[in-house]
């Protein structure tokens, strides 16, 4: 379901580009390679003027309950994740959280935050408490604490930011996805 109030967060560059109305539903599904799934909005735009977040409603259409608010939908700002991922990001990330008690403190922070910002999208008791990523004592998922940075900005997920940095510059090439059909 594509709610009403399916938008872009204020400021954004993805209207700067200048598609036609319900272009934005296409160019996310052509980032995924599938229909988007309880799409709430957009909720961060890529430099390159495209999304790269959305939004996710907490229950999908068929009843599921859906724990990842926040969801990366550009193949290139995926994929360099996912080669994070295979070379073991997320196993030091999850050591320092056993050994670092303030970014431990922070991580649990951004976990809070993910909820909170889920609540506000709808209630599913199902999923009372699981935020995403592993949050909040492991890393599970990088792409989901990109995600969740970009989405909330600079200084909520600790973690999150510092995969931001590691794949800063995934647009420089352009678009991941010809829009101009």
């Amino acid at each position: 379901m594509v709610l009403p109030a399916l938008g872009h967060r204020s400021g954004g560059r993805f209207s700067e580009v200048s598609l036609p109305r319900g272009a934005v539903e296409r160019v996310i599904a052509t980032q995924l390679g599938r229909q988007p799934r309880g799409l709430v909005r957009v909720a961060h735009d890529c430099p390159c003027g495209l999304p790269d977040v959305v939004e996710t409603a907490p229950r999908l259409d068929d009843g599921t309950p859906f724990p990842t608010t926040y969801y990366l939908t550009c193949p290139r700002a995926s994929s360099a994740v996912a080669a994070l991922e295979a070379a073991g990001l997320m196993r030091e990330m999850t050591a320092r959280l056993a050994t670092d008690p303030d970014l431990a403190a922070a991580y649990r922070d951004a976990h809070a935050d993910y909820l909170a910002r889920r609540a506000r999208l709808g209630d599913v008791p199902e999923i009372e408490g699981i935020s995403a990523g592993g949050m909040p004592d492991r890393v599970k998922c990088l792409h989901v604490l990109l995600a969740h940075a970009l989405a909330a900005g600079s200084g909520v997920n600790p973690l999150g930011d510092e995969v931001l940095a590691l794949v800063q510059g995934w647009w420089k090439e352009g678009p991941c996805i010809d829009t101009s059909a």
